[in-house]
């Protein structure tokens, strides 16, 4: 295992991955449990919900995607896409990423003052849980990127794997052992984006 600012100066979107792992799926399994139950949350709310789909199940949600997306994309536009989408079904597993809508409802009514906000918090604790899994498997040498099918694909997964109505589906993440290396990744100036006073 990597240490944490090497993890998260090397992360980064791997799309040449392939259906091989370094560890087990036990292992696979515990870092994914351990940064679910870890990962904060505002007033401790844990509405933060994931999946974990290893083997014939994770080709079952690339299956998913791929139908969806025949569906909606022209066909003469279609071969794009399906290398795309073939690419993500070369990954060992994916996670998906979930917020229990039931919950994070539930606390906007106990703190009416901050109705609003529930959702949004939910989102960042949602984002911190994926980055948290993300560092993890890339200190275990995965790669892994983050995808966004849902809406188009939320129904027909709850209905593969009998998921509750109020979880909804914020995004799934394939990943996998690299067999290639991405480009290089270009910075804007840090003097932009970071400021320091005192």
């Amino acid at each position: 295992m990597k240490d944490l600012l090497s993890g998260i100066q090397e992360r980064r979107s791997f799309y040449a991955i392939s259906k091989k792992s370094n560890i087990s799926d036990d292992q696979v399994r515990d870092l994914v449990e351990a940064a679910v139950k870890h990962t904060p949350s505002a007033y401790n709310m844990q509405s933060q919900r994931a999946v974990l789909l290893l083997g014939p199940e994770n080709d079952k949600l690339w299956e998913i995607v791929m139908n969806a997306l025949r569906a909606k994309v022209p066909a003469e536009r279609f071969a794009k896409t399906e290398e795309k989408i073939n690419g993500f079904a070369a990954s060992y597993g994916s996670v998906l990423f979930f917020d229990d809508t039931a919950v994070t409802d539930s606390f906007a009514r106990q703190f009416d003052s901050y109705e609003g906000q529930f959702t949004g918090w939910a989102l960042q604790a949602n984002g911190m849980l994926q980055i948290n899994i993300w560092n993890l498997l890339e200190g275990e040498g995965f790669g892994a990127s983050l995808q966004h099918y849902n809406p188009l694909i939320d129904e027909a997964v709850k209905r593969a794997w009998g998921l509750p109505e109020s979880w909804k589906l914020l995004a799934q993440m394939p990943f996998g052992v690299l067999t290639g290396v991405p480009k290089e990744k270009e910075f804007v100036p840090i003097d932009e984006r970071f400021k320091v006073f005192g």
